[in-house]
């Protein structure tokens, strides 16, 4: 282990900005027994993805316990894309369009929540509702136990930064109590409910997610009891964590700003839009999307480990050398985005930027399956809520990011004052 390598895994985003104005914007993690490049050049993350032929993808540390060795995350070459082939159509177009009612409920039902009090802990607050939505997607069922168990079991092991650290690097023996150990014995209680587990159909009518896991057909195939516990952990996971935190940082920075929430509050006045037309409200989208990137949950992408010996960014690379792209860094270069540490959704407005640029759900054969349905939610959520209340400013300190395991999230304590639109 490297002094990179230490200082990455125990400082995070510290290290992240230590780094950030190295010249040749890559930086080495590890160099024996095989290299591990950091690298954020956008050219440099274009000529990744468009290798992907030679690469595999490496499995996390942090995730595998959680999700399992099998998990879709993890999934290459014909597997990984039978994956994409059966999850992808079911969370985007008509399939998406046929949810948004249901998803829609369930936003409306959260915001009218934050009627009722003068201040809510936004992360909490946005992790039940995302949960629900996935629930009601892949389940069939919003109010599922086993939600608030995954929800719990991430909670244990990534919830603040001592627990990612000691989750991550004290896993003693199981005879001796620990973090560890407690992680364990309520993962395998959570799989053991997973396994009996049976999906019920869901509120749009289509089938539920899970349900499509099951039969053995083409083009996935059989699916073990294993396998399949694997994917309902991972997609319960992927479902809400990320996004979660996706909407507590979009509304933490309209907190931030009085000038801009009143443009939003006045496009939604003119509109009578959830918020799931991008067209139709565009200040609501770029909101969204510069939220994504100033603040992207996750700060990384998949780790990519060559599978040949090739040439590449502009050097000979062995077989085994793993690349990892840094959508953080890669979102604050001043080329790209003046000024980047300012929000400003003016960047977003009238203009698309290209996927080596902004990469916040990744990019290439690995970009996220749920980004669709990730932004409905952040546009139908923050649309629902600025409808409803006025926001207070967040206290000092507030904007402060935490790591949840390989993912960055606001403060769990973040806490926001409203009171109803007058």
């Amino acid at each position: 282990m490297t002094i990179n390598t230490l200082r990455f895994g125990l400082q995070g985003l510290s290290f992240l900005d230590a780094v950030s104005d190295r010249p040749d914007r890559t930086v080495e993690l590890r160099h024996a027994p095989a290299l591990h490049l950091l690298l954020w050049d956008s050219d440099d993350i274009a000529e990744v993805f468009r290798s992907e032929q030679d690469m595999r993808l490496g499995e996390s540390d942090t995730l595998r316990p959680l999700v399992g060795a099998r998990s879709l995350l993890f999934a290459n070459g014909s597997r990984h894309a039978a994956y994409r082939q059966v999850v992808g159509p079911a969370l985007r177009g008509r399939r998406l369009d046929g949810h948004r009612p249901a998803v829609r409920a369930i936003i409306e039902r959260a915001a009218d929540e934050l009627l009722a009090t003068d201040s809510y802990i936004v992360t909490a607050w946005a992790r039940r509702l995302t949960l629900r939505i996935i629930g009601e997607i892949l389940l069939g069922d919003e109010d599922s136990d086993v939600l608030t168990g995954v929800s719990d079991l991430v909670e244990l092991a990534l919830g603040t930064p001592s627990r990612t650290l000691r989750y991550r690097y004290l896993r003693p023996p199981t005879v001796l109590p620990s973090l560890w150990r407690t992680f364990l014995r309520d993962r395998d209680a959570l799989r053991e409910h997973l396994h009996t587990l049976r999906p019920r159909p869901t509120t749009s009518g289509c089938p539920a997610l899970a349900a499509e896991l099951s039969p053995e057909q083409p083009p996935l195939g059989h699916i073990g009891g294993e396998e399949l516990t694997d994917q309902l952990m991972s997609l319960i996971f992927a479902g809400h964590e990320t996004t979660a935190s996706a909407i507590a940082w979009t509304l933490y920075w309209l907190a931030c700003d009085d000038e801009l929430r009143g443009d939003l509050r006045s496009e939604l006045g003119a509109s009578s839009d959830d918020g799931s037309s991008a067209a139709a409200l565009p200040l609501l989208d770029a909101v969204c999307r510069e939220s994504l990137r100033i603040t992207p949950p996750a700060t990384i992408t998949g780790h990519r480990v060559l599978t040949t010996d090739r040439e590449l960014l502009g050097r000979d690379l062995a077989r085994g050398t793993t690349l990892t792209p840094c959508i953080l860094l890669a979102h604050r270069q001043p080329e790209a985005y003046p000024s980047p540490e300012r929000f400003d959704p003016g960047r977003f407005l009238g203009r698309k930027h290209s996927g080596q640029r902004y990469l916040p759900f990744g990019g290439g054969a690995r970009r996220c399956l749920g980004a669709d349905l990730a932004m409905l939610e952040m546009r139908m959520t923050v649309a629902a809520v600025v409808r409803r209340v006025e926001l207070g400013r967040p206290p000092a300190g507030a904007g402060t990011a935490h790591r949840r395991g390989p993912a960055m999230g606001p403060s769990s304590a973040l806490t926001l004052r409203v009171r109803p639109c007058s």
